[in-house]
């Protein structure tokens, strides 16, 4: 019997944060291996639970829920989005240009769907959260990846994003905060991303899923806020800042001259339509979530259980002899960096499965992001501290014998040379 293919659209698509280290990690956990799981921000299963209010507006409203909601979401939900907007400076937004999704995942590659034709490219930064390349990808487009710049904590480089423009580009995708890096961009960062934008009539998509998750008392720019006539779209949830990825709650947010993409809004609403509706249990907790307490920043402020384990994390993983990271200033993440001297790695996802084989760490390598060198990878810091603790001393064991094999065999290979 002939075989049956998967698309040739999924050629290019690649989701490393549930790929194939994973897979060999649910293989451990079978055969009774105990795994420690740094390898995706699933805030609940580390006891991080949402708001007691919002679990409780879920139940009373269940019974209101059985039924299709508008293809955009419940009134509730949307008024209070904008309210959020008009709390973030963003102007001129409506009813109308709010869409609820399941989560902000699924409005990605429906913004990507209703957007881009073959050959299409878009701008999207390394590292990134790699689902906005997959979903370039899977919607006939090119991502084009700008760099960041490590020694400017994670900033765009700018430079390098311009010269990357060309006829085909229609969009940049800016995520801010960032996953992996954790950086925040400065005002002068996005002013000047709003003005390349502009110079070159391309949209703006603006992941900002963690514009709560901040420390250190630094604060977030919405980058919809900076101009009233670039469009841009703006993506956001409960999944992160309150903590309910399970609930499936996104939205996501079309501001700026409207006019200008009125065919894309019509291709929006239309694949909008299409899904029906969002999951509407999880719509009526936006409101809630929104408009109540804000439980969030004594997560993050100083002594937070967040910020502390943030801080034990970051004085761990740096006191690693060759290990160096920009301390994150968001989010949930670091995205460590190895000496390629001291630790000449060839295959970033070989180098985390083996990890995860001897010292049953789970860890997620720097390419599954697109980042260009295999030098990097990704660390959740949810645990509580006596995990992270034992998980980055494993960390360092395995990095010690691996600088030690490696060390030897440069030796041997110089002696033989010498022969």
């Amino acid at each position: 019997m002939k075989p049956i293919l998967k698309s040739e659209k999924l050629n290019h698509v690649c989701y490393d944060i549930r790929g194939p280290v994973l897979e060999l990690a649910q293989r451990m956990e079978e055969e009774g291996h105990k795994i420690i799981k740094l390898n995706i921000g699933n805030v609940g299963v580390f006891g991080f639970d949402p708001p007691e209010e919002i679990q409780l507006d879920m139940i009373r409203n269940l019974s209101n829920a059985s039924a299709y909601s508008d293809s955009k979401g419940i009134f509730a939900a949307r008024k209070a989005i904008m309210h959020y907007c008009q709390e973030k400076g963003i102007q001129g937004v409506t009813l109308d240009d709010i869409y609820t999704g399941n989560g902000v995942s699924e409005l990605i590659v429906l913004a990507m769907n209703a957007l881009l034709n073959n050959g299409d490219e878009v701008l999207v930064p390394a590292p990134d959260y790699p689902l906005w390349t997959a979903a370039v990808s899977l919607s006939g487009g090119t991502p084009v990846h700008y760099l960041c710049d490590e020694s400017k904590e994670w900033a765009p480089d700018l430079a390098d994003l311009r010269k990357k423009i060309t006829p085909q580009t229609k969009a940049i995708v800016v995520i801010n905060p960032n996953n992996p890096t954790g950086a925040i961009y400065s005002k002068e960062v996005l002013t000047e991303l709003t003005a390349i934008a502009r110079e070159f009539d391309l949209i703006l998509f603006a992941d900002e899923i963690y514009d709560k998750m901040l420390y250190d008392q630094e604060q977030h720019i919405s980058l919809a806020s900076l101009s009233t006539d670039v469009v841009t779209i703006t993506f956001n949830g409960l999944s992160k800042n309150y903590r309910s990825c399970g609930y499936r709650a996104g939205w996501m947010v079309v501001s700026g001259d409207k006019e200008m993409i009125r065919d894309y809004i019509e291709g929006l609403n239309m694949l909008s339509s299409m899904r029906l509706c969002a999951n509407v249990p999880g719509q009526y907790a936006i409101q809630t979530a929104l408009g109540g307490y804000q439980s969030i920043n004594d997560l993050v402020a100083e002594g937070g259980r967040l910020a502390k384990q943030r801080d034990l994390a970051w004085k761990l993983i740096t006191a690693i002899p060759g290990v160096t990271c920009v301390k994150p200033k968001s989010a949930l993440y670091l995205f460590p960096k190895l000496d390629p001297e001291m630790y000449p790695i060839e295959d970033d996802q070989q180098f985390v499965a083996d990890l995860l084989k001897e010292e049953k760490i789970l860890l997620v390598q720097g390419s599954g992001f697109n980042w260009v060198k295999p030098d990097h990878f990704r660390v959740v810091f949810l645990p509580h501290e006596d995990v992270i603790t034992e998980a980055i001393a494993r960390l360092a064991r395995f990095l010690e014998r691996y600088r030690q094999k490696h060390s030897r065999k440069a030796a041997h290979s110089t002696a033989t040379k010498a022969l």
